[in-house]
């Protein structure tokens, strides 16, 4: 439990006794801002092997893929519990016969304890909102989770970026989700092109209006083989925030100070395989991040 801010541990154990762990899933579904579906090219800070590295094991099924993360920590917690994590690219973008499927034999298995689905906010569909509404509420237990890739509150920083959707879609969605009982989390990106650390500030300040129980940030990492690095390369992207450790440990104490006190922070920092990563180079664990932003919250009045 962390003494600034509520942590993500906390928000769990509202849920859940004991110590509850992610396994992420792979359903290899792609992406609608991709194929064609909103838009083609991807958001250009995009490189999805930089968040789910182990590109292989989305030739097992849910099953199978979930034995394998099992395995991992329970040599060390034989009485883990977990959570399935779908994360990769867009956890929604299926046909829901196909998603159903999927999602129930993650709930199928005993020591899952809920699911976790990763998605964007233009891609929640009625259908699947209730189909995961009824489960949440189910006599079974199981729980569901929700998180939408949001990046930024301003439009004009989600049309640079060709995210091809706006942050009304992000409202509306957040709180159709809410309303079926399902807690919502939402993920930005600090940094972004075209953005004033005040933007980002302000980004906060309308999570704040929304009925958001989880939040993610991370800072702008340029990723080789795509459309950002490839700017960045020929000097097209000049206004992006550089941040320091420092510099960003200040601006995250600054968010920590403006955000509703009820929302759990799971994340400040992103940590892409170093073969991958242009810039910045850190060479930070989170766990070493978390420590230089707490000494900067310990230093306020």
């Amino acid at each position: 439990m962390n003494p600034y801010y509520k942590d993500y541990s906390e928000f769990l154990s509202q849920f859940f006794e004991g110590k509850v762990q992610k396994l992420s899933v792979d359903l290899a579904l792609g992406c609608p801002n991709r194929d064609g579906t909103f838009g083609t090219g991807g958001c250009i800070y995009c490189n999805n092997k930089a968040f789910s590295p182990d590109w292989e094991k989305r030739n097992f099924g849910v099953v199978e893929q979930l034995a394998k993360g099992r395995d991992f920590f329970a040599r060390k917690y034989p009485h883990m519990r977990y959570l399935a994590y779908f994360q990769s690219y867009t956890g929604t973008h299926a046909a829901a016969p196909l998603l159903r499927r999927a999602y129930s034999d993650a709930l199928a298995e005993e020591d899952v304890v809920g699911i976790i689905i990763g998605t964007r906010p233009d891609c929640m569909p009625d259908e699947i909102l209730t189909w995961l509404a009824d489960v949440n509420s189910g006599s079974g237990g199981k729980k569901v989770f929700v998180e939408f890739g949001a990046e930024s509150s301003h439009d004009a920083t989600l049309a640079r970026i060709n995210r091809c959707h706006t942050w009304d879609v992000t409202v509306d969605a957040t709180r159709r989700v809410a309303g079926a009982g399902i807690p919502v989390g939402l993920h930005f990106i600090l940094g972004l092109p075209g953005e004033s650390e005040e933007m980002m500030l302000e980004t906060v300040r309308r999570v704040n209006d929304l009925p958001v129980s989880t939040v993610k940030f991370h800072q702008l990492q340029v990723l080789n083989g795509t459309p950002l690095a490839r700017g960045v390369e020929r000097g097209e992207y000049d206004d992006r925030i550089r941040f320091t450790p420092e510099s960003y440990a200040d601006l995250c104490a600054r968010i920590v100070g403006i955000l509703r006190k009820d929302i759990a922070i799971e994340r400040f920092l992103a940590q892409a395989p170093p073969e991958m990563l242009v810039e910045p180079r850190w060479g930070l664990k989170n766990y070493q991040f978390v420590s230089l932003l707490d000494k900067r919250l310990a230093s306020l009045p």
